[in-house]
């Protein structure tokens, strides 16, 4: 997707939202060392203390710009590997070896972030400035009511703009056929007509008449942070459990490459059927999954950059033209409340 340079609002779309939760990376991303991530417009450090706690720092050394996380852990700090210069996981330069007493020492030098870890991901408060206590994390219940659902996480880093994933789970029909093949998306009619239904949190974007056919709807929703929710019917060989729900939320790592976080999900308590489930997912399910987003990734990446500058839309289509209007005024939004 190929942002205006003289649109600020195009500018701001492209490395993502301000003050919303991102998910950056699965918890397994982080391990003795720390880790550094390019997201959402700049390079975190993250690491995990010596009481297992996440920290995220900009990768920025306050003294010369030296990546941080090629450092040393020093408990809640990163020891720049460049001269030293100490950062504690609040930005606060507490040593500077070199030069002890130095205007450095015990500066607010570097942009720290709030992490948390639930449902496997690492999410990151991507405030637009230093806030001591984040919102909330609020989860859709898919992803937190552990007594009724059961999950995995699959993650994937795609080439191009996350806004084209963002527009492919916001567009039901590409199931009827890019994916007819697909066991869980052979069925139902090959046309509809679609409608708009609003909600607490956003909006549900639906086929008329249809309803637990094929991929027949997707919501969007705002909770602090933004997620799509999409429900698939499921022969009887995909095991107990109703229909296979995916949960989804995307974030940009550069205008050419985006992560891409699907939640799998089946409503099931504890017990046979969800350990029946779990069993069927791996040893079969699974690979029939990833192969329906491969189908997905392969067109996207394929897509021009500035393919959504040579559309020819119609009602199908309504519900990306919902999202994209949206999200371009939360960015106005954002824009003028900075110049304010």
């Amino acid at each position: 997707m190929t942002p205006s340079r003289e649109d600020p609002v195009d500018q701001l779309l492209e490395i993502g939202l301000k003050d919303l939760w991102y998910p950056i990376c699965p918890t397994g991303f982080i391990k003795e060392s720390p880790v550094s991530l390019r997201r959402l417009g700049r390079k975190f450090a993250l690491w995990r203390d010596h009481a297992g706690k996440l920290h995220a720092l900009e990768d920025r050394c306050p003294h010369r710009g030296a990546p941080l996380s090629q450092g040393v852990i020093l408990g809640d700090r990163l020891s720049c590997p460049y001269h030293g210069v100490e950062v504690r996981c609040d930005g606060v330069a507490v040593r500077v070896p070199g030069s002890p007493g130095c205007k450095l020492e015990g500066s607010q030098a570097t942009r720290f972030f709030h992490v948390e870890e639930r449902a496997g991901a690492v999410w990151l408060y991507n405030s637009k400035e230093s806030v001591e206590t984040p919102p909330p994390l609020v989860l859709p219940e898919q992803l937190t009511d552990d007594e009724q659902y059961s999950s995995f996480l699959c993650y994937a880093e795609w080439k191009g703009d996350y806004r084209y994933v963002l527009d492919n789970v916001m567009d039901p029909m590409h199931g009827t056929y890019l994916h007819k093949q697909s066991h869980s998306m052979a069925e139902g009619d090959s046309t509809a007509k679609f409608g708009i239904r609003a909600t607490d949190t956003g909006f549900v974007f639906e086929k008329e008449g249809q309803r637990n056919v094929n991929f027949d709807w997707t919501e969007w929703a705002d909770t602090g942070l933004h997620w799509m929710r999409l429900e698939i019917p499921y022969p009887k060989t995909g095991g107990p459990g109703g229909n296979f729900i995916i949960v989804g939320s995307y974030t940009p790592i550069s205008p050419t490459l985006s992560c891409a976080f699907h939640w799998r999900v089946r409503k099931l308590a504890k017990g046979w059927e969800r350990d029946t489930w779990r069993f069927l997912y791996k040893n079969r399910l699974e690979a029939r999954h990833w192969h329906v987003l491969e189908q997905d990734r392969v067109l996207i990446e394929n897509m021009e950059p500035d393919a959504n500058q040579h559309e020819q839309l119609y009602q199908h289509d309504l519900g990306i033209v919902r999202l994209r209007r949206h999200l371009r005024g939360l960015a106005q939004q954002q824009l003028e409340g900075a110049t304010a």
